[in-house]
């Protein structure tokens, strides 16, 4: 709120439910007169002609029956008026009026009244123009250097100019490229309209290119133009100002300068006479309308401009000089002299409210009344204190605010895999090379116990695995409903995935009596995918490349039992010895021991290993499981494959850089082609021809290097993502096989996992190696740290790009060296010694 608001010194409300715009409202000596008083003219949407003569008998009255000197409903609606020396053989102003299909002008005369009626007022038409074409607005001036008269420039919605000279049609011609009518003005110094495109650009055009140019009778080019008679319309100048024009006026300081204001939606632009920016203001809101006037200062000129937050804002240049708030939205505003007095503002909005100020001020004198001193009573407010407590503790018991029961019991998901293909493959645009892609579907439940708003299923899977569907919304209207949605799993990419694990998330909202709108929930639901939707039976290979053993402690079960539909028998039935091909080509073997409780897993790609291994676990301990054998574990003892392990990083690491390369090199490349550009374009605005010096050639040759760049750039993505996911692969394998040795908690092996798995795809702000660093750093200097001498280090607060993996690879040996020698992994950081922590549930000791 303004402490300065505009003082009221007359205003009205125009009618009922009537609209405006900012054409409506004109302030001229309509009436010859001659006094130098001005009349308000408005003019309304819906055909209403009316002209007030205020004067108030006291500052701030209403309007009174004297001051509306006519009122006429001419039926159409009125998108415009203007005041100007429109009839020929005379000087004396009258009334333009334009409407959609017709422009009509007018003389305003007075009559002197006899009696205590008063004067009385009357409007004849002088004459009028039907056009052929649905006008959008107008403006006036001497085009061509007339003396003594106007003549009237209209553009119609299709981009036309309409130009009359009085009482007769002059020409028409179309504006090049119009799309849409913007607003136009005359400069009477350059002889020229100006107005602002569809393209968000201001472009002027001489009235005499104008004059002489092809007529715009049709739109279609005739023969007479194909063969060059007529002048093409050329403009005269361009400036693109990057937003929609509201207005355009036109102030001339003297004789030998004017300026060309434009209101932009967010910006207010000062021009001189060739389109060069002279100043532009940025506005702090949104504005409805604007007038520039000349102001006392020599060589400035001040502004108002009203916006959408009731507000007048007065400029001098660029400078805020006052701030006044006003009772409406203004759309449209003039300064005139009413009554001898000088400089009344004089605004509209666009439901009728016409009101007549002047700027001042009228500051609130309001004091708060003192307030009576008094001691406090300490045991009062102890008692107040533990009142209150008792009501939130009642309220937190409560249901009305946080329910006590489970979020699971609002709400049931379920999750089943089929076990079989679907008939007809959903899969498409795979990528996986000559091998027939199956896919399987995927049922969801959801099963409601109490009314849910706003519930919304996601599901996820591991790149390059893709659903059909991954976005489904329901509501729950009602209690006890049960809603299902299928969708179909499959392979889009020749490598394989991370990981078989599927998440269903389901967000909703459940209302209370407190909270109508509800309390928002989150349940979530994981499946597991089949091993055959991304392999296929294979066969076996006798040497490879990278091996794993796992020890168990129960004698070694057949494979045909723990993978059907993957053995390929044999005639002497050997079932100890399973071959896997996954879709793309990678193969892996499976061999089960006949005399000792292991198992053997190799394969020529280190990250392969993982899926096998892992659905090898899961179906032993659920084979044991079904046994109704409890104490069955698995164990390696084996070295920790660190090396094959640290050649992914490196792998991983090396395309990261790459990626950083090639978009310097394309940087590089593009900063060149723009140069360029830029020296063929001097070359070719130049007047007098010179020779290109294999400019044009060396433009081609960095084109062609730039596309290449791209090319080179979206294969290296492409790359950098199949490596991380073989890295999030072996990563998994890693935590396995340490969990394996160390005989890892679940906890400790969740602490794992987010130390190790941190992200889920790699950006360029933050990458694997640093995040994982600093989590594994974390870990060595609290809960595996030797000494509170380690535990004291901080690590630094920002992370960046390492120049190379070293000191990755070192921390991650050393932490399985602290891990070898007994130390155990915790979120505890405040523990004595790095011998006894504190664990969940029991106490670990080396």
């Amino acid at each position: 709120m303004s402490l300065f608001k505009a003082r009221d010194w007359w205003s009205t409300v125009l009618g009922e439910k009537e609209e405006f715009d900012q054409g409506c409202l004109c302030l001229a000596d309509v009436d010859n007169t001659g006094n130098g008083q001005d009349k308000v003219i408005v003019g309304s949407f819906m055909g209403y002609l009316r002209i007030f003569n205020p004067h108030p008998v006291k500052t701030g009255e209403g309007t009174q029956a004297e001051d509306l000197l006519l009122e006429v409903h001419l039926r159409d609606p009125i998108l415009q008026v203007e005041v100007g020396k429109f009839v020929s053989g005379t000087e004396m102003l009258h009334l333009a009026v334009l409407h959609s299909r017709k422009l009509c002008v007018y003389s305003v005369s007075g009559t002197l009244g006899n009696v205590e009626h008063g004067n009385q007022y009357q409007i004849k038409l002088m004459y009028e123009h039907n056009l052929q074409r649905i006008a959008c607005n107008m403006t006036y001036g001497s085009f061509g250097g007339v003396k003594g008269r106007d003549l009237i420039c209209i553009q119609s919605m299709d981009g036309m100019l309409m130009v009359f000279e009085q009482e007769s049609y002059a020409f028409g011609r179309f504006l090049p490229g119009s799309l849409l009518p913007g607003p136009l003005a005359y400069s009477s110094r350059t002889d020229s309209f100006i107005t602002v495109s569809s393209c968000r650009q201001v472009e002027s055009y001489k009235y005499q290119v104008l004059a002489f140019a092809t007529d715009a009778d049709k739109r279609q080019e005739t023969e007479q133009q194909k063969l060059g008679s007529g002048k093409r319309l050329v403009v005269d100048w361009t400036l693109n100002i990057g937003e929609q024009a509201l207005d355009i006026c036109i102030v001339s300081f003297n004789q030998s300068a004017s300026s060309v204001f434009v209101l932009g939606e967010r910006n207010f632009f000062c021009l001189k006479d060739n389109g060069q920016i002279r100043f532009m203001k940025k506005l702090d809101c949104s504005p409805s309308c604007f007038l520039p006037y000349c102001s006392v200062s020599e060589g400035t000129i001040n502004t108002l401009i009203g916006n959408h937050n009731n507000m007048l804002h007065i400029y001098q240049d660029v400078t805020l000089k006052w701030a006044t708030q006003l009772p409406h939205v203004p759309v449209a505003v003039r300064v005139g002299c009413l009554q001898d007095l000088k400089g009344v503002i004089v605004t509209l909005s666009d439901d009728g409210h016409l009101q007549c100020s002047y700027l001042g001020t009228d500051p609130s004198l309001f004091q708060a009344p003192k307030v009576e001193s008094r001691e406090l009573n300490y045991d009062e407010l102890d008692i107040e204190l533990k009142e209150l407590q008792k009501i939130i503790k009642d309220v937190n018991k409560s249901q009305g605010v946080w329910p006590m029961i489970e979020k699971e019991d609002d709400l049931k998901v379920s999750a089943m895999v089929s076990p079989n293909f679907d008939s007809v493959s959903q899969a498409t645009d795979v990528e996986v090379g000559t091998d027939l892609v199956r896919s399987v579907t995927v049922k969801v439940t959801l099963q409601n116990r109490v009314a849910l708003q706003k519930a919304k299923l996601s599901v996820y899977v591991q790149p390059p695995l893709v659903l059909t569907r991954d976005q489904f919304t329901f509501e729950f209207m009602a209690p006890e409903m049960t809603r299902t949605v299928a969708f179909s799993v499959y392979l889009k990419g020749s490598y394989t995935p991370p990981e078989l694990e599927g998440n269903a998330v389901v967000s909703y909202s459940r209302p209370t009596d407190r909270n109508p709108d509800g309390i928002p929930r989150v349940i979530q639901c994981k499946f597991r995918l089949p091993l055959k939707l991304i392999c296929l039976p294979g066969q076996p290979s006798k040497t490879a490349s990278h091996k794993l053993t796992i020890d168990t402690n129960k004698s070694p079960v057949s494979l045909l039992s723990l993978f059907p539909g993957f053995a390929n028998q044999s005639e002497d039935d050997q079932v100890n010895v399973m071959g896997f091909r996954f879709l793309g080509g990678s193969q892996v073997t499976l061999l089960a021991s006949k005399t000792s409780q292991r198992y053997r897993i190799q394969s020529e790609q280190f990250e392969d290993l993982w899926l096998v291994t892992n659905e090898l676990i899961i179906r032993l301990q659920e084979y044991f499981e079904k046994q109704g054998i409890k104490d069955f574990a698995c164990s390696f003892s084996g070295s920790m494959p660190l090396q094959e392990y640290f050649e992914l990083i490196d792998h991983h690491f090396e395309l990261r850089i790459n990626g950083e390369k090639l978009e310097e090199l394309l940087s590089e490349r593009a900063v060149q082609f723009r140069a360029i550009q830029r020296r063929l374009l001097t070359r070719f605005k130049d007047k007098t021809p010179a020779p290109l010096q294999h400019l044009d050639t060396l433009l081609d040759g960095t084109y062609k290097q730039v596309i290449a760049l791209a090319d080179a750039v979206e294969e290296n993505q492409d790359n950098l993502f199949q490596s991380f996911t073989r890295l999030k692969s072996a990563t998994r394998l890693v935590i396995l096989l340490i969990g394996l040795w160390q005989k890892l908690s679940a906890d400790q092996i969740a602490i794992l996992e987010a130390a190790f798995l941190p992200l889920q795809q790699d950006t360029p702000e933050l990458g694997w190696e640093e995040t994982v660093d600093a989590a594994i750093s974390h870990l060595l200097k609290t809960c595996l740290s030797k000494s509170s001498k380690e535990q004291a280090l901080n690590l630094s607060s920002q992370l960046s790009m390492p120049k190379d993996t070293s000191r990755l690879k070192k921390h991650i040996t050393l932490l399985c060296d602290r891990l070898a020698k007994g130390g155990r992994l915790c979120l505890s950081t405040d523990a004595a010694a790095p011998q006894t922590m504190v664990m969940p549930g029991k106490l670990l000791k080396e």
